[in-house]
């Protein structure tokens, strides 16, 4: 059984520990208020160009741009995977790159050639460790996305499919749902789907005036689908950041509570092994007492 002083010299060390994790909560809660607001905030600007482009393109059926045209055979695959800078989130980066790695499987079966784009660190690592053609990479976002950073990596995969290098361009995040959920996403960025420009009866009202272009409307529509990709990559790192946060700070609120019930299992412990101590002095006085009279 441990002496007094080791129990004491744990029980410290555990309540040094559910400090930190305290503090590391009330963090991420601030942090996740914030990063909700960006994620909100971030909304209506994709919305916006997705009823613009949505009526530019039934304005102009006989132009269709390479980005919603679907390709016959994929033969090769883009990822842009989303994940965290930091750990101590739960297993948020564990389930996206789980559902990551699941689909690596497919695409390796039907053999279709993989090239990558990481953004945050965990995920560059993990496409590492499994040795995928990284095109690109961005680490170190901080608390909040920048648009001006992602542009770069996110180009060259448009670039990639412009070109026919690859023939269908996927996202992987985490999608914020709520402060308790997060659901790991996995969805087609490339070629865009005509489910992503339906628009309800409301948005057709509101969007049915005629546009003057300049310069022509292939151009604008040009324009207008690689600043839409590009809003889809940055809300999705948007959710992630949001998702990364919430996921931090109910992770925090376990470990401190989890610490908590060690502090009392071992105060516990500490009282039975202090009053066993005080017992057997007093049994041995009592009995060098008695053994002197």
């Amino acid at each position: 059984m441990p002496s007094t002083k080791e129990i004491r010299l744990k029980i410290k060390s555990v309540q040094n520990t559910r400090k930190i994790t305290k503090a590391m909560q009330m963090v991420a809660a601030s942090k996740m208020r914030k990063a909700q607001d960006r994620m909100r905030a971030a909304r209506p600007y994709g919305d916006k160009i997705r009823n613009i482009v949505a009526r530019l393109a039934q304005a102009n059926p006989e132009y269709r741009h390479p980005f919603v045209v679907r390709r016959a055979q994929i033969r090769g695959v883009g990822l842009i995977l989303v994940s965290t800078d930091k750990g101590l989130c739960g297993g948020l980066n564990t389930n996206t790159q789980r559902a990551v790695l699941a689909r690596v499987k497919q695409w390796d079966a039907a053999q279709q050639k993989l090239q990558a784009t990481a953004i945050g660190n965990k995920g560059l690592g993990f496409l590492q460790r499994l040795r995928a053609n990284i095109a690109s990479q961005l680490v170190h976002l901080g608390d909040s996305p920048n648009l001006e950073k992602l542009i770069g990596p996110v180009k060259v995969q448009l670039d990639a499919y412009s070109r026919g290098e690859v023939d269908a361009v996927y996202l992987a995040y985490a999608r914020f749902i709520n402060t308790m959920k997060q659901e790991t996403v996995i969805e087609q960025l490339l070629p865009l789907s005509s489910e992503r420009f339906a628009q309800s009866e409301q948005e057709r009202r509101a969007h049915a005036w005629d546009y003057l272009y300049e310069p022509d409307p292939r151009h604008v529509i040009d324009e207008l689908m690689t600043r839409y990709v590009e809003a889809l990559v940055y809300q999705s790192v948007a959710e992630n950041m949001a998702s990364e946060q919430s996921a931090r700070m109910v992770a925090m609120k376990a470990a401190s509570d989890n610490a908590k019930k060690l502090i009392d299992e071992l105060q516990l412990i500490y009282n039975k092994t202090r009053q066993a101590g005080i017992t057997k002095e007093i049994s041995e006085i009592v009995g060098g007492a008695a053994a002197v009279a």
